[in-house]
């Protein structure tokens, strides 16, 4: 499991620009993802083999497919975290991706001896930069928590505790954010807040987003992608109308769900396989 949620370029300094609600969240340029006949094995199994496929600038893209097929694996190799062992990985202006990515675990990985604003200016920290409070102060409120800024991981709920994570992904204002699953460990009600949360502050940017849930990706997704096969392959985009975050129990949504399920082979049997919690 990847330990970090910061990929960090001590160069790269953006400016905050307004969000439409007066909140400072910051503006980058959009900025696609391309693999380029990307092979990459794991554990003796070829994962991937001259794996070629285009993330949209400025979309949120949903991965999905079964436990084990690659999908984390193809998070990390965008995030260069792991090499190919052939093929490339680039910006969709052709330069390495190196320094401008953000990348949000499933785990939130507070520090625990830290305050919740000083867990937000981490990734400053860790470039020996001086951290700007004042937007770290913006991006609690943005996630609702401009009052817990003074406590501890440890007094925060589940829920609260992501939040500040997505505020620490905010913060470091990359025109991509990877995230693998990153709120699959919260209850329904929390987690549906949340994905409405990170689909109005990330809109904008390329966001690529492991779930193991087809209705978060309904809900969330600009566009969704199944993994399948073995070397795994991407499918065609599937692009669900509406803009995000989706109302879940709209009919056309709910069709479109039962047809993603039937597409990742999930039946009703007690038997079927689909996503374990492996994080391949």
């Amino acid at each position: 499991m990847v330990e970090s949620q910061i990929i960090p370029d001590p160069k790269s300094e953006l400016p905050a620009t307004g969000n439409g609600r007066g909140i400072a969240i910051g503006k980058t340029d959009s900025l696609g993802i391309t693999v380029d006949s990307a092979s990459f094995s794991y554990a003796g199994l070829t994962l991937f083999r001259n794996l070629n496929a285009t993330f949209e600038a400025g979309q949120t893209t949903c991965l999905l497919g079964t436990s084990g097929i690659g999908k984390s694996s193809l998070l990390r190799l965008i995030a260069g975290l792991v090499r190919p062992t052939s093929g490339h990985v680039l910006g969709s202006d052709g330069e390495p991706l190196s320094g401008r990515i953000a990348y949000m675990d499933q785990r939130d990985l507070l520090m625990p001896w830290k305050s919740v604003i000083n867990n937000v200016v981490l990734g400053a920290r860790l470039r020996g930069t001086s951290p700007d409070f004042g937007r770290a102060h913006e991006m609690l409120r943005a996630v609702g928590l401009a009052d817990k800024i003074h406590a501890r991981p440890a007094q925060l709920s589940s829920g609260q505790r992501q939040r500040v994570a997505l505020a620490r992904t905010l913060m470091e204002d990359r025109p991509i954010v990877l995230m693998d699953e990153p709120f699959s460990a919260l209850d329904a009600l929390t987690r549906h807040h949340i994905q409405a949360l990170a689909a109005n502050l990330l809109r904008g940017r390329t966001v690529v987003l492991v779930t193991h849930d087809p209705q978060e990706a309904l809900r969330i997704g600009d566009q969704i992608r199944i993994l399948k096969g073995s070397p795994a392959t991407l499918g065609d985009p599937i692009i669900a109308p509406g803009a995000t975050p989706r109302d879940p129990i709209d009919p056309v949504i709910n069709t479109l769900h039962h047809e993603l399920l039937a597409a990742l082979g999930v039946s009703n049997s007690p038997d079927n396989d689909f996503e374990t919690g492996a994080a391949l």
